[in-house]
C-alpha cells in the first residue's frame, strides 16, 4: 500500500504583476487502488496541483507538504519523484524530435527501475501494450510525439503508464481532444494499470464522460484554489447536471 498525502499546499506563480497565489491550502490523500477525480471550472488550480506534485519549476510551493509513503516529495528533484513512483500524463504532451519512442521508453524504464529491462521481455511488453492501445508497431520508431495526432499523443502517455508501472498516476485532462473510440481505448489502458499494479490515480477532468469508463471512488471540486466540496461518484453526476454555478455565484 502506498499513500500520497497533500497537506495545506499553497502554490504561487510569478507574473508581470508579481507573485500570484493559485493553490490556497489544498488537502488531499490518495491511497493505492483508489481513483480520485479532480473537477472544477477553468483556472481553479487543477493543473497547478498536478504540475506542482511533479516538480514543474514554474510553480512555487510557498507552504504545505507533499509526501509519498512518508517521503518528502517537495525535496526531490523531478527525476527522483519519478523513481519514487510518481507519474504525470500531461494535458499537452511535448514533441521530442530525434528520440524514438522505443529508445525513450527503454531509457525511462531503466531510469525508474535502476536497471535496463531484459530486451526480449521488453520488446514483448511494448508490443502487447501497443496492441492493446490500438497503436501501430511503426510508432515505436517514430520521434516522441512527432507528428502524432492528439489521440496518438494521449495513447502514448498511457503506453508509458503501462510500462513504467508507477505507484501514483496523475492524469491531467487525459480525455481532452479524444473522440469516443480513443477515449474508450485510453480509459481501458488506465483500468488495466489499476488492475495489474493497484496504483492510485488522480484524474483531473472537466467532464464526466471519462468517469463512465474510469470509475472514481472520490470526487473533489476545486474552486479558486481550494477543495470546495468532496463526495463520491454521485457528486460528478450532480456537476454534470448543474455545473459549477452554485460554487461561483455569491449567496445573499
Amino acid at each position: 500500500m502506498s499513500t500520497l498525502e497533500i497537506r495545506d499546499l499553497h502554490v504561487s506563480v510569478d507574473t508581470d504583476k508579481g507573485s500570484k497565489e493559485i493553490l490556497k491550502g489544498v488537502n488531499l490523500t490518495v491511497k493505492s487502488g483508489e481513483t480520485h477525480a479532480i473537477m472544477g471550472p477553468n483556472g481553479s488550480g487543477k493543473s497547478t496541483l498536478a504540475y506542482s506534485i511533479a516538480g514543474h519549476p514554474k510553480y512555487n510551493v510557498t507552504s504545505g507538504t507533499v509526501t509519498l509513503d512518508g517521503e518528502d516529495v517537495l525535496a526531490m528533484k523531478v527525476d527522483e519523484r519519478a523513481r519514487a513512483g510518481l507519474f504525470l500524463a500531461m494535458q499537452y504532451p511535448v514533441e521530442v524530435p530525434g528520440v524514438t519512442v522505443s529508445n525513450f521508453l527503454r531509457t525511462a524504464k531503466t531510469a525508474v527501475d535502476g536497471e535496463a529491462p531484459k530486451l526480449r521481455h521488453w520488446v514483448k511488453d511494448i508490443k502487447q501494450s501497443m496492441a492493446a492501445l490500438r497503436m501501430d508497431d511503426g510508432f515505436a520508431e517514430r520521434g516522441v510525439n512527432e507528428g502524432f495526432s492528439g489521440g496518438e499523443k494521449k495513447r502514448h502517455e498511457i503506453l508509458q503508464l503501462e510500462l513504467l508501472k508507477p505507484k501514483m498516476a496523475i492524469l491531467d485532462e487525459t480525455d481532452s481532444g479524444l473522440d469516443v473510440d480513443a477515449l474508450r481505448v485510453v480509459s481501458e489502458g488506465v483500468n488495466r494499470v489499476k488492475d495489474s499494479t493497484d496504483a492510485g490515480v488522480l484524474l483531473i477532468t472537466h467532464y464526466t464522460r471519462i468517469l463512465r469508463y474510469i470509475k472514481p471512488d472520490h470526487v473533489h471540486v476545486f474552486v479558486n484554489g481550494r477543495v470546495a466540496e468532496e463526495g463520491g461518484p454521485e457528486l460528478a453526476d450532480r456537476l454534470e447536471a448543474e455545473g459549477y454555478d452554485r460554487f461561483l455565484t455569491p449567496t445573499a
